[in-house]
């Protein structure tokens, strides 16, 4: 897995950023319902409610070791993720994992 789009901000150690993808890449797969993307700093997905728990604890893990992500998670389970400018190269390294 290809994990050479992390910031080097990131203080997730080496060895576990292909598991926490794997994590992302799952929620995706198994959760979305919907993805826009209204601006280059934001990416809104619509999941089941069912994700509702893991995705708040996704989130709150990768909020400790990628302090630059913003995630908001709605009670109907509408994350919004946005980033500041200068990591909007993550943002769509992690928007093109979503399924196509």
């Amino acid at each position: 897995m290809d994990n050479t789009w992390v910031p080097e901000s990131c203080t997730l150690p080496t060895a576990e950023q292909p598991l926490r993808t794997a994590e992302f890449d799952q929620l995706f797969t198994n959760h979305l319902r919907h993805a826009t993307r209204p601006d280059a700093h934001t990416l809104e997905l619509t999941l089941t409610p069912e994700s509702h728990a893991t995705t708040a604890d996704l989130i709150a893990r990768e909020s400790e070791c990628c302090s630059f992500f913003t995630f908001t998670l709605t009670e109907a389970t509408i994350l919004r993720i946005t980033v500041p400018p200068t990591h909007t190269v993550v943002l769509d390294a992690l928007a093109s994992r979503l399924p196509r």
